[in-house]
């Protein structure tokens, strides 16, 4: 391989000893806590960047030098295929041992469990289906192995009814098993998993009204089991219906206590086996995911980030490929699992485009309940009007606007907007985590009568290094029960969703023409407002302190052209609800 000033830092740090040489000029990036994303700039484009004062251009030669006399050799990557003769011809067909329940709720999960054959590597060398039918509809799921010889196929029923089911597996024992089941109602509480409604914003499969209220905890189920019971706990106790979290462990500031489990076998010192799913991680997910879904919060599961110290970031593709596989079999049953196919993926240098499309299509091809998916940006948006894309993920772009681009990306992408990261409640040193309360709740206000939905996040400071955008833990903001507050209000508001109403320069709104109306006036502080609505359409007017969540009605109905008194403070709302009867009919 060659290397020249263009060569991206992590294909130089991606053989040992070229590495050493980037090292033994450039000491500082060993240490870097930006390392992982400074590894998709190239050696020229690192000589620009301010992080490294300079150091790299007064080396680049030398480096470049070193490196030409170095040789570097690529292995070809093993592709694994499974074998019809994994078994041998004198096994009997469908003769592993096979547990099932009877019946199964809609929308919970039906699960296969299999007592079969652990030579080998069953990971590589098996593949397991089944096809689930009910009158003229076949679903198929792929199986997955979860050790010592146990192999289990989760499906989740969408219809009650009977429903049966054949397996079909290279592996002799495993072919041919058949049964079936009776998918009941679905239990209070069980609404089906969430889609897209109305273009904009989403409902469950039932129909009830979903309305997004995210919060980040990238690796909360990377941590001690004490703590991910606090995190739970937090959450029973707070606004959030959605939470982000990574499959993957994170490396980063506030963030540098090692995993005790790991999705594969192996461990950092003595590399990683990836054709070796580490069952005991994916069993603790399952866990983690169920726990979620008891409390009715959906999991927005991200599948790549480039803030990795162990090498999961630069797998091979067909590394990449058999882990979406294994994840996609196992989690998909959950009616609560979303799909994020990456936090920040423009920072991954060992991704690119046709990666992340490649991705896109083994998601949905391997996913047979159509889950939401989508991507995360950090620099720069991904195509969202994708077909594969279901929402918009969206980083904020600007310093101080974000949720003011709301209608503006729904005009863009037509699709619904979550911006699933508008900065982080706060006080660590970085711009992104360190707003106030206020800003915090100020845009999601933005955000919701623009149209779209705003994810909170809180990175306050503390002894242990336990904040709850990375960690969980307990809640420390001003904000949570202020969203609380705004979240009642959406939900009490149209039917189809927030959507935005443009009718005055300085203070974003939403409306329903003529029957309902919800201004913002954010850090702005009028002390009253005129309106000129349809004439002998009389409201019901509510003056909203977002803040002191406080809400007034006016005692007496409006019509026509009028004026609305304001204390004169920050963070005040108008809404107008039509009243039951209007005059003048």
């Amino acid at each position: 391989m060659h290397f020249n000033e263009h060569t991206k830092l992590g294909e130089i740090m991606a053989c040992p000893a070229t590495k050493a040489i980037l090292f033994s000029y450039l000491p500082q990036l060993k240490d870097s806590p930006y390392l992982s994303f400074l590894k998709r700039s190239s050696l020229a484009q690192l000589a620009e960047n301010k992080l490294m004062s300079g150091s790299l251009s007064e080396h680049l030669p030398s480096i470049l030098k070193d490196l030409a006399h170095t040789e570097v050799l690529l292995e070809p990557e093993r592709v694994y295929e499974p074998s019809e003769h994994y078994e041998a011809a004198g096994v009997e067909i469908a003769s592993a041992a096979l547990e099932a329940p009877g019946i199964a709720e809609k929308w919970g999960i039906f699960e296969l469990a299999i007592k079969g054959p652990k030579h080998g590597n069953p990971f590589v060398d098996v593949q397991l289906f089944a096809d689930f039918k009910q009158n003229d509809q076949t679903i198929t799921v792929r199986g997955f192995y979860d050790g010592d010889g146990m192999y289990r196929v989760r499906f989740m029923p969408g219809t009650e009814g009977v429903w049966q089911f054949t397996t079909s597996s290279n592996a002799r024992s495993l072919h041919q098993l058949s049964g079936e089941f009776l998918a009941v109602p679905a239990a209070a509480g069980n609404n089906g998993p969430v889609r897209v409604a109305n273009t904009f914003h989403f409902a469950y499969e039932n129909g009830k009204r979903y309305i997004p209220v995210g919060t980040t905890c990238y690796v909360w189920n990377h941590q001690p089991q004490a703590l991910q019971a606090e995190t739970l706990a937090s959450l029973k106790h707070s606004p959030f219906n959605k939470l982000r979290m990574c499959t993957f462990p994170k490396s980063y500031q506030y963030n540098n206590n090692e995993p005790e489990l790991f999705p594969y076998e192996g461990s950092l010192e003595n590399g990683f086996d990836y054709t070796r799913f580490n069952p005991r991680f994916f069993r603790q997910l399952d866990e983690q995911i169920a726990a979620l879904c008891e409390l009715g919060i959906e999991a927005d599961l991200i599948l790549f980030h480039a803030y990795d110290r162990w090498g999961f970031s630069e797998m091979s593709k067909q590394a990449d490929n058999r882990y979406l596989q294994y994840v996609v079999a196992r989690l998909a049953a959950y009616r609560n699992i979303w799909w994020s196919l990456a936090n920040e993926y423009d920072l991954m240098w060992a991704k690119e485009e046709e990666d992340w499309e490649r991705f896109a299509a083994i998601v949905t091809s391997e996913d047979p309940y159509k889950h939401l998916l989508s991507i995360h940006n950090c620099h720069h948006f991904y195509d969202y009007s994708r077909p594969w894309v279901t929402h918009c993920s969206v980083q904020r772009v600007d310093v101080y606007k974000t949720a003011e681009y709301t209608d503006q990306w729904r005009k863009q992408w037509n699709k619904p907007i979550v911006i699933d990261e508008c900065a982080y409640e706060g006080n660590i040193d970085m711009g992104w985590g360190n707003i106030t309360g206020e800003e915090m709740v100020r845009r999601f206000w933005e955000g919701a009568v623009r149209g779209g939905y705003v994810g909170h996040g809180e990175t306050y400071l503390n002894d242990e290094e336990i904040l709850w955008w990375s960690k969980g833990g307990k809640l420390h903001g001003t904000s949570p029960a202020r969203i609380a507050f705004l979240r009642g209000i959406m939900e009490e508001g149209p039917s189809e969703g927030l959507n935005p109403y443009n009718a005055e320069w300085d203070a974003a709104s939403a409306a329903v023409i003529d029957h309902y109306y919800l201004y913002y006036y954010g850090f702005n502080r009028p002390s009253y407002r005129l309106f000129s609505m349809t004439p002998a359409v009389r409201f019901h007017v509510d003056i909203i302190d977002t803040w002191n969540m406080t809400i007034t009605r006016l005692p007496n109905t409006v019509e026509g052209t009028f004026r609305i008194e304001l204390p004169a403070r920050q963070y005040m709302a108008i809404r107008l609800i039509r009243a039951e009867e209007a005059l003048h009919e």
